[in-house]
């Protein structure tokens, strides 16, 4: 028997359009991570930033491939490498992240999942050395 996939679990489409809305909703004020988050004049609620991030995790956790069909590998650190991240905006990101995890009604094992793999990705991406006193 194939278990089903974390996707499926969680209730599809909806439950990662929820998730994303509401860690943009977040993201957006923060002062540190905020700055990377710019509106475009022409997409100023950054529908397609939303749409790509949704895409991604859909894939991930076994959903549609829409967004390897459309954008290709994901490539994160590649794609991400214009910003500066250390562990300010990695905390930043997360903090921000586990609570839209935390608000999406998902069921523990869930939750303990999505929040394993968004601390690994946050890890991985971070392209910059602090040092103390900076």
């Amino acid at each position: 028997m194939v278990e089903a996939s974390l996707y499926e679990r969680v209730g599809g489409m909806p439950f990662f359009e929820q998730l994303v809305d509401r860690f943009y909703a977040a993201i957006r004020e923060d002062p540190v991570v905020g700055p990377m988050y710019e509106a475009d004049p022409d997409d100023p609620g950054l529908a397609g930033p939303r749409r790509r991030l949704t895409l991604f995790l859909v894939q991930y956790w076994g959903g549609p491939t829409t967004y390897l069909a459309e954008r290709g590998h994901p490539r994160l650190r590649g794609r991400h490498s214009r910003y500066e991240i250390g562990a300010a905006a990695r905390d930043r990101w997360l903090l921000h992240m586990r609570a839209a995890i935390d608000a999406s009604g998902a069921a523990p094992a869930e939750r303990d999942e999505l929040h394993r793999y968004v601390e690994l990705a946050a890890d991985a991406l971070r392209n910059v050395e602090e040092f103390a006193g900076q």
